[in-house]
Parts: C-alpha cells; sequence; structure tokens
C-alpha cells in the first residue's frame, strides 16, 4: 500500500518549427502544463496545453491541479478508477487540468503494474492506424513546401477556412498521390460545405473535419449532402457530446484535453461504436509527454492524428515518438515518457508560487 500521491507541475514552452495556423488563430510557440504524479518510487507524466479559444491558461490548470492536492495525497493507484473518479469529480469544469491528471494517474499506475498502458489495458499495440500530418494554413507556396518537408508521411491532414481552399488542395494534390483529409475547424457555412465535398472527394480528400461551428442546426443537412464523411471535432468535446453526433456526423475527433483524458475518451470511444460512428484521436500542437498518452489508445480507433510533437523545434520529452507516421514505443513501462531536463521537484508549481 502506498503512502499517497505526490503532485508537481510546471509550464512549459514548446517553439514549433513553422507558425501554425487554423482558420481561428495562429502560433509560434505553445505554452503547455506538465503534470508529475509520484508514488512510491515511480513517477507518471501528463500534458494539458494552453488554448485560448476554451479559455484554458497555465495559472487556470495550476490552480486546478492544486485543488485536487490534497484529496491525492491520501489516494492510491492500486484503486484507479477510485482515484480518476475524485480527481473528475472535484474538477467538473476543468477538462484540460483533468486531462494531465488523467494521464498521469495512467502512467503511472500502469508503471507500478511494471507494463506498457496499452499492454496493461489489454490491447495490442502493434495494430490500429498509421498518423496523418497536419499543414497549417499559410500562403500556397509555405503550404507546399510543408508537404514536400513531410514527403515519407502516408497522410495528411490540410487546415483549410481560406478564400482559396479549393486551390490549396489541387496545388497540394500536384505534389503526392497519398490520401488528404481536411479540417475547416468551423470555417465554413453549409453551402460551402456541400459544394466543396464533391471536388474535393474528386482531389482524394477522405474526410472533412468540422465544417461549421458546434451547434449549427444546419450540420444535418451537410451530413445528407456531402459528398464526403464529414467529422465532429468541436462539436464532440466532451462524453455528453457523442451522443449528438448521430445523424449529423459520420464520425466523432476525440482530443483527450478537451474530454479530461484517457479514462473519458475509452468511453466515448465505445459509445460511438455502439452509435455507428467511425473514430478518430486527435492531438493538439503538444510534447511527446501528451503523444505518448494518446498512442495507447490507437488499437481502438479507425483514423488517428498524433503529429503534434513532429511540429515541435524542441521537445521536452522522450517517449513515444511518431515517424513518417507509425509509432514506435520505448522499452518503458507505463506510457514511456521521460522528461529531458530530469524529473520535477516534488515542489515544483507552474505557476510558480
Amino acid at each position: 500500500m502506498s503512502s499517497g500521491i505526490v503532485l508537481a507541475h510546471a509550464r512549459f514552452e514548446l517553439p514549433l518549427r513553422h507558425v501554425f495556423t487554423i482558420a481561428r488563430g495562429s502560433v509560434a510557440v505553445q505554452e503547455t502544463f506538465i503534470v508529475q504524479l509520484g508514488e512510491g518510487d515511480q513517477r507518471g507524466y501528463g500534458e494539458a496545453t494552453t488554448n485560448p479559444f476554451y479559455g484554458q491558461s497555465i495559472a487556470r490548470m495550476a490552480a486546478a491541479a492544486e485543488r485536487v492536492r490534497p484529496s491525492l495525497a491520501e489516494a492510491t493507484t492500486d484503486d484507479l478508477d477510485a482515484t480518476l473518479g475524485r480527481v473528475a469529480a472535484a474538477l467538473p469544469d476543468e477538462p484540460f487540468a483533468r486531462c494531465a491528471l488523467d494521464m498521469a494517474l495512467h502512467d503511472l499506475a500502469a508503471r507500478r503494474a511494471g507494463q506498457g498502458l496499452a499492454a496493461w489495458w489489454g490491447l495490442d499495440r502493434s495494430r490500429g492506424p498509421v498518423s496523418n500530418f497536419t499543414i497549417g494554413i499559410d500562403t500556397i507556396p509555405v503550404m507546399r513546401e510543408k508537404l514536400t518537408a513531410a514527403s515519407d508521411w502516408p497522410i495528411y491532414k490540410i487546415k483549410l477556412g481560406t478564400s482559396d481552399d479549393l486551390d490549396i488542395v489541387r496545388e497540394l494534390r500536384r505534389h503526392t498521390d497519398r490520401p488528404f483529409r481536411v479540417d475547416a475547424n468551423c470555417g465554413w457555412s453549409a453551402d460551402q460545405a456541400i459544394a466543396l465535398s464533391r471536388p474535393l472527394a474528386d482531389l482524394g480528400v477522405e474526410v472533412i473535419e468540422q465544417p461549421l461551428p458546434p451547434g449549427d442546426p444546419a450540420m444535418a443537412e451537410v451530413f445528407r449532402r456531402s459528398a464526403l464523411p464529414v467529422f465532429a471535432d468541436e462539436s464532440c468535446a466532451a462524453e455528453g457530446d457523442v451522443d449528438g453526433c448521430a445523424g449529423r456526423f459520420h464520425g466523432i475527433n476525440i482530443k483527450l484535453v478537451k474530454c479530461g483524458g484517457l479514462a473519458p475518451a475509452r468511453r466515448m470511444i465505445a459509445r460511438a461504436r455502439d452509435l455507428g460512428l467511425a473514430v478518430m484521436v486527435g492531438c493538439m500542437t503538444e510534447s511527446t509527454v501528451g503523444i505518448s498518452a494518446l498512442a495507447q489508445l490507437v488499437p481502438l480507433l479507425d483514423h488517428v492524428d498524433m503529429d503534434g510533437a513532429a511540429l515541435l523545434a524542441t521537445d521536452i520529452a522522450s517517449g513515444v515518438r511518431v515517424v513518417a507516421g507509425r509509432a514506435t514505443f520505448p522499452d518503458r513501462t507505463g506510457t514511456g515518457v521521460e522528461l529531458l531536463g530530469g524529473a520535477l521537484s516534488t515542489t515544483s508549481r507552474a505557476d510558480g508560487t
């Protein structure tokens, strides 16, 4: 029996190889929140990046983590479900902080069990889809350069939501015959989505992700008339959103930070299967800490977007590496993460207090 779980957390900056732009903004350096949980002689790690669209800052996540410090000190991963439930109940409106804590708890529990996390769940990590590589919005020549620089990846996700969307895809298609997915990040109208779907299909696009803003009633019409499958992202942030996607989307893209971590993501996957929805799990622009956690879910998925760490100029951790779309797992327990600067001090706090 352990003597409780020790919490530490820290803020890191993740410089990107290129400025990353989607329909609603750009980022050159991504702030991220890292949680370290210790129990006995083992440590587990989790991550959540900041996100202005969802009102998520380092200060907010750090404050949320501090609220569960006392309960973690009395908890154990020997009963992981109970500890996860305690964290979720204490932080119902803080999915990003819950995500970092949830990842760290899963990592810690599997390490204490002496297994990789996927194996601890009973999954075969040699199974599952390969990852796409994401090309953010830029000038068409720069987007072409990004595609060429990532020519060994098997699939490309192209961020759209501009006045030149079809020209972008036509130009990129001239330089590869590999499959495309497109993500409008809520940047289209229903008429645009329907009108673009056929020429995009003719250009080898497989999926359109989140064409309309969440809650737009016209999504049902897009679902009926689109020449391509449509996947929900912003429309499927949390567990309670999955049922509402049936009849409006063909599949869902789960983001761990939005739903609160691995445990709720696994429940969302199971519910989507019940409803006949295809399942993707996607990443943010994040470090190998978050990507290593996400990679444990790959055997359960139809599609995966886990290129976040590949977009960085400098990483902060080693662990699962995604090269040319394929995950390589280290010979370590848990999610396989180790911070490159060494473990955090047990008194480390991201807010500096």
